[in-house]
C-alpha cells in the first residue's frame, strides 16, 4: 500500500502486514514527522441491487434498439441494391466489351482467311506448274487453259508491281 506523509506529501510504499487494524504511529523518513495512521476502507457499504427497475425504461430502450436495428437493415438494403446495380452495370460493360472484341476478332479472322486463301492459291499454281507435263498427257485440252492461267498471273504480277 502507498502512504503519504501529511507534512511533506512524500509517498512511501509499506507492506499491509506492518499496519494492524487498530492503526499505529508512523515516522516520515524524509522530514521525521510522526503521525498516527489507521487503515480506512473507503467503501464499507455492501453493494445492493436496485430491485426497482422500471419496465417502461427497459421497454423504451428495447424500442430504441429495435429502431436502430431497423435503420441499419434499411441502410444495408440500400447498400445491397446499390451493389446489385453496380454489378449489373459492370456485367453490361463486360458484355459490350466482349461484343466489341468479337467484332475485332471477326476482322482479324477475315484477314487470316484471306491470307490462307492466297497461300493455298499460290501453292496450287506451283503444283500445277510442277506437274504441267504429266497433266497435259492425261488431259490434252488442259494445255491451253494452263497457258492462259499463267499469262493472267503474269499480268496480275505486272499490275501489282506498277501499283507499288
Amino acid at each position: 500500500m502507498i502512504i503519504t506523509c501529511p507534512n511533506c506529501n512524500k509517498k512511501f510504499k509499506i507492506d499491509n502486514s506492518l499496519i494492524p487494524n487498530e492503526g499505529r504511529d508512523l515516522q516520515c523518513g524524509s522530514c521525521n514527522h510522526i503521525w498516527f495512521y489507521e487503515i480506512k476502507y473507503e467503501n464499507d457499504e455492501v453493494l445492493k441491487l436496485n430491485d426497482e427497475i422500471k419496465s417502461k425504461d427497459v421497454e423504451a430502450k428495447v424500442e430504441k434498439k429495435e429502431r436502430k436495428i431497423e435503420k441499419k437493415k434499411q441502410e444495408f438494403e440500400k447498400i445491397n441494391t446499390k451493389l446489385n446495380n453496380e454489378n449489373e452495370n459492370i456485367l453490361k460493360k463486360q458484355k459490350n466489351n466482349t461484343l466489341s472484341k468479337n467484332t475485332a476478332n471477326n476482322g482479324i479472322k477475315f484477314f487470316s482467311y484471306l491470307i490462307v486463301f492466297i497461300i493455298s492459291f499460290v501453292a496450287l499454281i506451283i503444283l500445277l506448274d510442277t506437274l504441267k507435263t504429266p497433266l497435259i498427257k492425261v488431259f490434252p485440252g488442259l494445255e491451253i487453259i494452263l497457258f492462259n492461267l499463267f499469262e493472267t498471273l503474269k499480268d496480275i504480277k505486272l499490275f501489282i508491281i506498277d501499283l507499288i
